[in-house]
């Protein structure tokens, strides 16, 4: 509950460019909390795509592919959420993923 609290005060940082940038103990809990308000508003393709951001600079493939699919999914228009998600496939050290993602 604190990440997700915290969560809006941390976002507003990450996009203000004359912020302090967040260092990585804050972007992993701007994912947890970004993860767990996605659970109640699914359909948001601007936090799936933040989510998916957020993931590439944290390394974190999984979350990474999953968000991004998730932003594809819901908009396939969304020239954002092809791009992010065909980097997080072929960045995926499953063969598969580079496949898909090529």
């Amino acid at each position: 509950q604190q990440a997700t609290a915290q969560a809006p005060g941390l976002l507003d940082r990450a996009l203000d460019p004359a912020a302090q940038p967040l260092n990585e103990e804050e972007m992993a809990r701007l994912a947890l909390g970004l993860r767990t308000r996605l659970q109640n508003d699914a359909g948001n393709v601007e936090g799936w795509l933040m989510l998916g951001r957020i993931g590439m600079v944290l390394g974190n493939a999984g979350t990474a592919t999953g968000a991004y699919a998730n932003a594809y999914r819901l908009d396939p228009e969304n020239r954002g959420a092809a791009l992010g998600y065909a980097e997080a496939l072929t960045r995926s050290s499953d063969p598969e993923d580079n496949r898909r993602g090529g």
